[in-house]
């Protein structure tokens, strides 16, 4: 529902409260306007000494006209901001169900360690020699990852999870050339559950991406891949556990399909927290995989960062890990730049990034490691598999199940199957979790799954958030199946906003704001 101005009524102006306010609040829930709409462009609320007229070194890109941002007060700026932080869903809020995007609880031990001195105000371009505490911590976390993983190398410098992925892809595509098999190996198989950004990142480095099937039971069949096997694919691209929440049985078989026919095996890590003391992918025959330090680590998630996602490498692939990279030279340390430097036995295939990636999430994720211990890490995957299973067997009386033979691992997987005729959609049914007080599972992912609700609680939950979260999707699946739709058809109305008509946003998106038209008055 849009107001006059073309913006979503308040969830109060929309539901025609019985006790209307004069400003749209509601108590605390405060109607917050645009920054647009509150400040003006002609003013500020600091005080800034004009500049001097200087010659422009722009090369005539500089600016034509003012940049048009509006001033507000010191105190109208810090309300603005905290209230609309206010309205924000995080793991700090309240339990975040998001499958296969694991949002931990992330500790505030870590948070005080990553803004000790010498870690929070270091700079990448300080001399090597005055930064030798940051780069031992890079080297410590670097072998604990190999360690957890049972590979050979490492690149730390990658990103992000999607950002690791292409650089474990480039290692292959490096050590395939390196073969003289650049010109025939040009396929990657993708399973038809992976995450979207497997095939999107094959494709990106001039792959040719082809699909393996799914089996009934939500799982890859060796046979499968080996149907697809030739002398022209160059690597496969698995999840393990997968994207419905199973470890991948043939696993192994898989692997030894894919060295025996000279290929590749690259495991999408993202849901390493499932496995993280129980399972050594290096073990599984993998040789590549990418770790979301922000997933499995607990470093912060969200928001569009900040991220970290180094890339083990197995035996095959370790010459080919890209710069920077740490090397110890005597007692001291020292980080490689260039591939010229990098000696003989290494092979870079190039850098991914400026610089050697996040320090502030290395921090974090050392921090996690050393805080728990081997036997920590390893509870921890045990009980955010055994939370999964204990929201499945709370819910799976009430909300059907895809994939029953097998047991889930980190993330419980439902389908809509149970709402068939009750004229309730997995969309409405995510949008009145909203009114409960939660953010909304992952819908309709993975794409193998009709209506998918895909939730993952980790271990952070207690058993009692578990209890509260369980029966708060009891009572609105009993709702759906009673036929009460209105209070999913409309949902969420609690909110400080109403539901969006999605399809119009996609269609015809408003990216920019500009004032609202005045209205014309009839002539009398």
């Amino acid at each position: 529902m849009l107001n006059n101005q073309g913006r979503p009524t308040s969830a109060g102006e929309a539901t025609g409260s019985a006790h209307p306010t004069f400003t749209g609040n509601r108590a605390l829930m405060v109607e917050e306007a645009l920054l647009f709409e509150i400040g003006r462009a002609d003013t500020t609320g600091v005080d800034v000494v004009k500049a001097k007229p200087v010659k422009s070194r722009l090369g005539g890109q500089e600016r034509k006209k003012p940049i048009g941002l509006v001033g507000l007060s010191e105190p109208e700026a810090v309300r603005h901001f905290v209230r609309l932080s206010q309205k924000n869903y995080g793991i700090d809020t309240g339990l975040f169900p998001l499958g296969s995007c694991t949002m931990k609880h992330n500790p505030r031990l870590n948070e005080k360690m990553a803004r000790l001195p010498g870690f929070g105000d270091i700079h990448p371009l300080q001399p090597q020699s005055t930064v030798q505490g940051a780069l031992e911590l890079i080297e410590e976390l670097a072998r604990y990852l190999m360690v957890l993983t049972g590979t050979e190398a490492v690149a730390m410098s990658p990103k992000a999870g999607a950002h690791g992925e292409l650089a474990g892809m480039m290692a292959i595509k490096a050590a395939i050339e390196a073969k003289g098999e650049g010109a025939t190996r040009r396929v990657v198989l993708v399973p038809e559950s992976a995450h979207g950004t497997n095939p999107a990142t094959a494709a990106l480095i001039g792959f040719e991406v082809k699909p393996v099937p799914a089996r009934a039971d939500g799982t890859v069949h060796v046979r499968d891949v080996k149907k697809l096997l030739g002398p022209d694919v160059a690597a496969i691209m698995l999840t393990n556990p997968n994207t419905c929440g199973i470890f991948e049985p043939q696993v192994v078989e898989i692997a030894r399909a894919m060295k025996k026919a000279g290929a590749y095996f690259y495991c999408d890590g993202a849901n390493f927290n499932a496995i993280v003391g129980k399972a050594k992918p290096g073990d599984l025959g993998i040789d590549a995989m990418h770790i979301n330090l922000h997933k499995t680590f607990s470093t912060p998630h969200g928001g569009g960062g900040p991220g970290a996602g180094p890339v083990v490498l197995s035996k095959r692939l370790a010459a080919f890990a890209p710069v920077p990279f740490i090397r110890r030279k005597g007692k001291k340390l020292e980080l490689v730049e260039h591939a010229a430097d990098a000696g003989a036995k290494q092979k870079p295939f190039g850098r991914v990034t400026a610089f050697h990636g996040q320090m502030g999430m290395y921090v974090r994720a050392l921090s996690y490691m050393l805080s728990h211990g081997a036997d920590g890490m390893k509870q921890a995957s045990e009980d955010a598999v055994l939370n999964a299973n204990y929201i499945r067997a709370g819910l799976q009386d009430l909300m059907s199940l895809p994939f029953p033979k097998h047991p889930s691992m980190h993330e419980a997987l439902f389908d809509d199957a149970w709402l068939k005729d009750t004229g309730v959609t997995t969309l409405d049914f995510a949008k009145a979790m909203i009114d409960e007080g939660y953010h909304p599972m992952t819908m309709y992912f993975p794409l193998v799954v009709h209506g998918a609700m895909l939730i993952e609680p980790t271990e952070s939950e207690s058993r009692a958030s578990l209890d509260l979260f369980i029966m708060a999707l009891r009572d609105l699946a009993m709702r759906a199946k009673r036929g009460e739709t209105e209070r999913f058809s409309g949902a969420p109305y609690h909110a400080p906003r109403r539901r969006l008509d999605e399809t119009r946003a996609a269609r015809n998106p408003i990216l920019r704001w500009v004032p609202p038209q005045p209205i014309q008055q009839a002539a009398e």
